[in-house]
């Protein structure tokens, strides 16, 4: 049987609408408006680092410029309609979810607590009851609250004492939730006092078979296409096998079918979708022509993999690459037009000074890059300097060459 072929264009194009990237960064972006975005993109990863914004503001002013940091502090802080914990990485996840992460609670339990100890972070597990005893006594704390006359590490990870550590696995398995941060640094309470009672575990709890099948489903529905590995890392909640079961049980029932997607360079690899997708491609809407750039840790790069596959677009993040071996920079952003990623940017926030200092372009081989582009990206680079706080952008000499 001929598996239907889901051609390239169409495929960016879904692709691009399903992460919500396919429409005008417009409307509105605060409470229940944002909260509908984050729940359409599943999560939004949190990161560190400060060079332009943070992550997971960046991510979402691309898709609606009207967003502030502050609508999505207030959305996690005082609402409480979102909650902090892991995917593939650190994010906010509506917290309509939450049930759901009880199966990732468990398994991270079993998971992190054999990990650490053959790291050899000695004194961890002595350090539960404690740790969860000064909490229930006096309130939230940050890991500088605990520690005291502690043995930390030598470097990395291993400069957590035992009481950030024993914090860090009551968080992943549960017992602890983190409700907010200080600068960068989380707050951790106890789950029975930040979470709703009825989210809490119980008998209306989601067993493993019913989790498993929301957190396949909803990746797919997010993802529009995808193998089964695509499935399993999207939340990084089920294994690479529960995937595959999953997608050849919803296969026999006829709930999702086998199709051919092609890449950019023209080559074909084989994922699963809904049986009507190919017929509400008439429907997406064809993306605008203005510029965005976007985070490296945008949830539509999140798999490297898959981007460069789609959009001919390869892309790593050289943080923890030396300078010298950088083949572009520290922390660069790709740049969206329309339908294509075009190409790559260098720049960070020079705060003392008020400006958003850019330092080099790196259009996409092949790419003439006219006077219309660079109008359209110095408008783009205007806007994030003022979602920044930053007076103006400036750019360095010969800040339109290609070094490579």
């Amino acid at each position: 049987m001929t598996r239907p072929v889901l051609g390239n264009r169409d495929a960016r194009r879904l692709f691009l609408d399903r992460h919500a990237l396919a429409e005008a960064p417009q409307g509105p972006a605060r409470g229940a408006d944002l909260l509908d975005l984050i729940r359409r993109l599943g999560f939004v990863q949190i990161d560190s680092i400060n060079t332009l914004a943070r992550a997971h503001d960046l991510i979402l002013f691309s898709r609606r410029q009207r967003f502030r940091p502050a609508d999505l502090k207030r959305l996690y802080e005082d609402d409480r309609a979102l909650f902090e914990h892991w995917t593939h990485d650190a994010a906010m996840i509506p917290m309509a979810f939450y049930p759901h992460w009880h199966l990732r609670f468990r398994r991270d339990a079993e998971r992190l607590k054999e990990r650490w100890r053959s790291w050899q972070r000695n004194g961890f597990e002595a350090r539960f009851e404690p740790v969860l005893r000064h909490i229930r006594d006096h309130g939230p704390v940050c890991s500088a609250d605990l520690g005291e006359g502690e043995t930390k590490g030598s470097g990395g990870w291993w400069d957590w004492h035992p009481s950030k550590t024993a914090l860090e696995y009551l968080w992943r398995s549960g017992a602890l939730t983190v409700i907010g941060r200080d600068g960068f640094q989380k707050r951790y309470d106890l789950t029975e006092r930040a979470i709703e009672a009825h989210l809490h575990p119980g008998p209306a709890s989601p067993d493993l078979e019913h989790s498993i099948d929301w957190f396949c489903t909803a990746a797919l529905d997010r993802l529009g296409f995808a193998t089964s590995g695509e499935i399993a890392a999207f939340w990084g909640c089920v294994t690479a096998p529960e995937a595959r079961a999953w997608c050849a049980e919803r296969q026999r029932r006829g709930e999702i079918v086998e199709i051919e997607v092609e890449g950019a360079e023209g080559g074909r690899r084989r994922a699963f979708a809904r049986p009507d997708l190919l017929g509400t491609l008439a429907e997406l809407p064809a993306p605008p022509g203005r510029m965005r750039v976007l985070s490296p840790f945008d949830p539509a790069l999140r798999d490297r993999a898959r981007a460069e596959r789609l959009f001919g677009f390869h892309y790593r993040i050289e943080v923890f690459v030396p300078a010298a071996k950088r083949r572009y920079g520290y922390y660069v952003f790709p740049i969206l037009e329309g339908d294509r990623l075009i190409g790559r940017i260098d720049m960070k926030a020079e705060r003392g000074a008020g400006t958003l200092a850019v330092t080099a372009l790196w259009p996409e081989p092949g790419l003439r890059w006219s006077a219309a582009r660079t109008g359209r990206l110095e408008a783009e680079l205007a806007r994030l300097a003022r979602f920044a706080g930053l007076g103006r952008v400036e750019f360095a000499p010969g800040w339109q060459r290609d070094p490579l």
